[in-house]
């Protein structure tokens, strides 16, 4: 594999309060597949506790941006302590989730992802002088690219989360 930088490292987020688990998970996964994102979930893990249900999502969406770069985004969700509470909205009664939810994102640029120039030594070297010295603003694209998704994503669930304000009925 060629080389693999890491672009954004554990930019975070946190919520707490009422939300919709389907509902930020396909907002999630609808983002990704706007911006043209192959999909790809990691893990997926759901346990029952008597505080609440607590998920774990790993997800790795990817982007192949040219013959030789791809842009891999990992995202990180965890609700913690979910319940379903009633909630009251514009005169309808919902069943909405209350918890936590924390979210990593990391963002990665990989080059040389068909591993061509990686099988031998003096491939390598020349790979690597290739990128430092004559494509480096190639991969300089490549960062601003990731960089600008995930603040685009990051902006699109916090904005998600600040409008939906329900009443809680209790």
């Amino acid at each position: 594999m060629g080389e693999r930088k890491l672009v954004v490292d554990h930019l975070k987020f946190s919520y707490d309060g009422l939300f919709s688990t389907t509902e930020v998970y396909s907002l999630i996964s609808s983002w990704f597949y706007e911006k043209g994102y192959d999909w790809y979930e990691k893990n997926n893990h759901e346990s029952v506790t008597p505080e609440g249900r607590q998920i774990h999502l790993v997800l790795q969406p990817w982007k192949n941006t040219s013959d030789f770069h791809k842009i891999i985004m990992k995202v990180v969700v965890n609700f913690i302590d979910v319940k379903e509470i009633g909630v009251q909205h514009q005169g309808q009664n919902l069943t909405l989730n209350q918890g936590i939810i924390r979210i990593t994102f990391d963002g990665y640029v990989t080059s040389d992802r068909f591993d061509h120039w990686t099988s031998k030594p003096v491939f390598w070297f020349l790979l690597l002088v290739g990128e430092r010295y004559f494509h480096r603003n190639h991969f300089e694209k490549m960062e601003i690219w990731i960089k600008s998704d995930i603040d685009d994503l990051y902006q699109k669930i916090k904005n998600y989360l600040n409008v939906f304000k329900y009443t809680y009925q209790g």
